[in-house]
């Protein structure tokens, strides 16, 4: 199996999460978010071991889930880092690095944002990785479907994050592909200091735009071939029907997102 492909397919039947109807894993991942966004420590506390609990109930591997969350751990670090060092504050056990000083409150705060978008990842990965992609995008279709009444298709809605879901991996692909190729040319990607790595990893932004460009006719032409065009479509295992477990999902996470606006 392809390493970039969900687990879904694997895991059917062995655990309840697997066996979810989309929209309400979709509802619940929805509602994490809103949460882990508006909550305080102990609220992200609860919503880290809700998260951790739906892991070990899908049976997935720990490493796995932050194997799929590890290219986004700079912009996390970076995020904490700018807290860390640029908030105003009283100083933490007298630590300063030249003009910077790492106070108390840009620890918590850094900290916790880190957090938050640690916690949202987790949530996303956990959500892909249980859900098989066709599924997903039926999911997306039907709760996206109100919105026909506005003369916009659901159907198109549904199909774009399906594909914009889809080739994060393949961007990934093409540009460990265009690196190992600039790494056989003599380029050096592993350059002492912020700016020469920057100056490094800015010789890929033009060939993975071509690259990426390239792909997307590729699609389309490839899409156009098979027959593809508007309108409405039928799904290829039926409509989607939701059990008794996932509507008390559904309420509970409904629930969730609004006390958190109203409490």
């Amino acid at each position: 199996m392809n390493r970039y492909e969900p687990v879904a397919a694997l895991g059917r039947g062995r655990s309840p999460v697997y066996r979810m109807d989309p929209r309400s894993k979709i509802a619940a991942a929805a509602a994490l978010g809103v949460v882990t966004l508006k909550g305080g420590p102990y609220v992200l506390a609860l919503a880290s071991l809700g998260v951790a609990a739906m892991v070990v109930s899908a049976r997935l591997s720990f490493r796995r889930l932050y194997g799929a969350s590890k290219p986004a751990l700079p912009f996390i670090c970076i995020i904490f880092l700018l807290h860390l060092l640029f908030t105003e504050g009283s100083p933490l056990l007298n630590i300063a690095l030249g003009p910077l000083k790492v106070t108390a409150v840009g620890f918590t705060e850094g900290g916790l944002l880190a957090w938050r978008f640690a916690l949202l990842l987790q949530a996303g990965a956990l959500l892909t990785m249980t859900t098989p992609l066709p599924e997903l995008t039926s999911g997306i279709e039907r709760l996206l479907r109100p919105i026909r009444v506005k003369g916009i298709s659901s159907q198109d809605l549904a199909l774009m994050v399906s594909l914009a879901l889809r080739f994060l991996p393949t961007l990934q692909e093409e540009m460990e592909s265009l690196k190992e190729a600039q790494l056989a040319r003599g380029a050096d990607f592993a350059a002492k200091g912020l700016r020469g790595r920057v100056r490094a990893l800015s010789g890929l932004a033009l060939p993975l735009s071509l690259a990426v460009f390239r792909r997307c006719d590729h699609l389309v032409e490839a899409m156009y071939a098979r027959g593809y065009d508007g309108g409405p479509r039928t799904g290829l295992k039926g409509d989607l029907t939701l059990s008794a477990g996932d509507r008390i999902v559904i309420i509970l996470s409904v629930a969730a997102g609004i006390a958190c606006f109203v409490l």
